[in-house]
């Protein structure tokens, strides 16, 4: 499978449309989060698109596979920290929904990219 630019890559583009939706939800938090739950959530989101973009610019396969796995482990990441900000009512049921769904979406896209990539 040749891909010529990450950012022509679906998955890469929903990655930062996550990461948007993480630093818009965020904003709302309370300021004694600004080191704690903001920061991490925040960097877990950008570090998806981010390692997506580092895996396709490497030469291998092997290598982008592995920073595949890499952007899912952080997904997961942010997944559960979203889940917590909602327990904590910084973020509502239904925005908390908008973004796992496309999370959900994301892993689905990220499983099927790394199958094609044999």
């Amino acid at each position: 499978m040749s891909i010529l630019n990450y950012q022509d890559l679906i998955v890469w583009q929903k990655a930062m449309t996550l990461a948007e939706l993480v630093y818009a939800l965020t904003q709302h938090f309370p300021k004694e989060e600004i080191y704690g739950l903001t920061s991490q959530v925040r960097r877990a989101a950008v570090s998806i698109p981010s390692n997506i973009a580092e895996g396709q610019a490497r030469t291998g396969t092997a290598e982008f596979k592995n920073f595949l796995s890499i952007a899912s482990g952080s997904r997961a990441e942010v997944e559960t920290q979203l889940i917590l900000a909602q327990r904590l009512n910084y973020i509502t049921e239904p925005q908390l929904k908008e973004a796992l769904d496309l999370a959900n979406e994301i892993k689905r896209m990220t499983h099927a990219l790394n199958n094609k990539l044999k």
